[in-house]
C-alpha cells in the first residue's frame, strides 16, 4: 500500500469542459514511470516484511514516512524556495487528517497485518480499496450505478474466499485479515474525504510532504501507545536496507512517478496498477519467502481483481 490520496477518484468532465485528447502513444519516460508504479509498489509488501524483522511494525512505518516526508519537503524548499511549503491552517489540518487516515490507518494496518499473514495475501486484500471507495461515495451521497455495485458485490465475494485460513493459527490469520480490511477502509475513507470534505494543499507534492510527516508522527504516537520499544542497535542489515528502500523507492520514486503519470499518460492505463501490484507481491512472496499459493488464494484473488476491474471500467466511462 502507498500514499496517493488521489487513488480511487472517479471524476467526469462538466458538459462545457474541454476534455483533453487521449494520449495515443506512450513515451519512453512514461513507460519507465509506469514500470516503477507497477513493480516498486508491488514490492513494498516484501520490503515491509524484511523491515519488521528487527524494527517494531508501527515504529517502522513512523520511521519510513517521517523520513520520506522531510526529504520531500526539503527537496521542494530547495528547488522552489521555502514559500512553496506555505499553506493555510485549514489546508494543514486537512493534510494532517489525510495523513493519519492513509498512513496510520491505511499503511499502519498493513504493516501490523504482515506479522500474521503472507505478504501476497495482504496485497490481494488491499486490492479491494476501490470497492470500499464506492461504499464511502454512497455515504457522501454520490450514488454509483448498478454495474458499479455489481462489481463491489463480486469483489466482496472474493474477500470472503480470501478470509478462509490458509495455514498457521486460525486466530492469528483472521486477525491479520481484519487488520488489512480495516486498513483498506481507512485508506478508502481518506481518499474520498480528500475530494469531498477536506481541502488539502493544491500542489500534490506539497500535500504529500505534509501528509507523510503527519502520518509518520501518528504512527510514532500509535507505536508508543502500543507499547513498542525501538532499539536502533538491534536493527539488522536486512531491516535497514528494506527501510531505506521503502523511503526512497516506495514513498518517493513510485509516488512521484504516479503523480507525473496522471498528467502524462492515459488514466485508463495508469489505473491498471491496481491489477498488477497484487501479482507482483504474490510472486515476490513466493520466491523470497516461500509463501504458498493455494487454490483459495488464486480463486479469491482473481474474484477480487475481477470486481475491481468491473468498478474501474464502469467508472471510467
Amino acid at each position: 500500500m502507498t500514499l496517493a490520496a488521489s487513488e480511487g477518484r472517479f471524476e467526469t468532465a462538466a458538459p462545457d469542459e474541454i476534455v483533453p485528447p487521449s494520449h495515443p502513444r506512450m513515451s519512453t519516460p512514461a513507460w519507465v514511470a509506469l514500470a516503477a508504479v507497477y513493480f516498486v509498489w508491488g514490492s513494498t509488501y516484501l520490503a515491509i516484511r524484511y523491515a519488521i524483522e528487527s524494527i517494531p511494525p508501527l515504529s517502522s512505518a513512523a520511521l519510513r514516512f517521517t523520513l520520506a516526508g522531510l526529504i520531500l519537503a526539503a527537496f521542494l524548499a530547495i528547488r522552489r524556495g521555502p514559500a512553496a511549503l506555505r499553506v493555510t491552517r485549514r489546508q494543514l489540518l486537512s493534510a494532517a487528517l489525510i495523513g493519519v487516515l492513509l498512513l496510520l490507518g491505511g499503511n499502519g494496518g498493513v504493516v501490523l497485518s504482515e506479522q500474521y499473514i503472507p505478504t501476497g495475501m495482504s496485497a490481494l486484500l488491499v486490492a479491494s480499496v476501490p470497492l470500499w471507495i464506492v461504499l464511502w461515495r454512497i455515504v457522501a451521497k454520490d450514488r454509483p450505478n448498478r454495474r458499479t455495485l455489481l462489481g463491489v458485490l463480486i469483489g466482496f465475494a472474493g474477500l470472503v474466499v480470501l478470509m478462509r485460513p490458509g495455514g498457521g493459527a486460525a486466530h492469528n490469520y483472521f486477525l491479520g485479515v481484519v487488520l488489512v480490511i480495516i486498513a483498506s477502509v481507512s485508506w478508502a475513507f481518506g481518499s474520498v474525504a480528500t475530494k469531498t470534505w477536506l481541502t488539502p494543499p493544491k500542489d500534490p507534492f506539497v500535500a504529500s510532504a505534509y501528509q507523510m510527516v503527519f502520518g509518520g508522527l501518528g504512527c510514532a504516537l500509535a507505536a508508543t501507545l502500543h507499547g513498542e520499544h525501538f532499539h536502533p542497535s538491534a536493527i539488522t542489515g536486512a531491516s535497514a536496507w528494506a527501510t531505506l528502500y521503502l523511503v526512497a523507492a516506495g514513498s518517493l520514486v513510485a509516488f512521484c512517478s504516479y503523480v507525473w503519470l496522471l498528467n502524462n499518460a492515459p488514466i485508463s492505463l495508469v489505473s491498471t496498477y491496481a491489477y498488477v501490484n497484487p501479482v507482483v507481491a504474490v510472486a515476490l512472496g513466493a520466491v523470497f519467502l516461500s509463501e504458498s499459493i493455494t487454490l483459495a488464494v488464486i480463486a479469491g484473488g482473481l474474484i477480487v481483481v475481477l470486481g475491481v476491474a468491473v468498478v474501474i471500467s464502469t467508472e471510467r466511462r
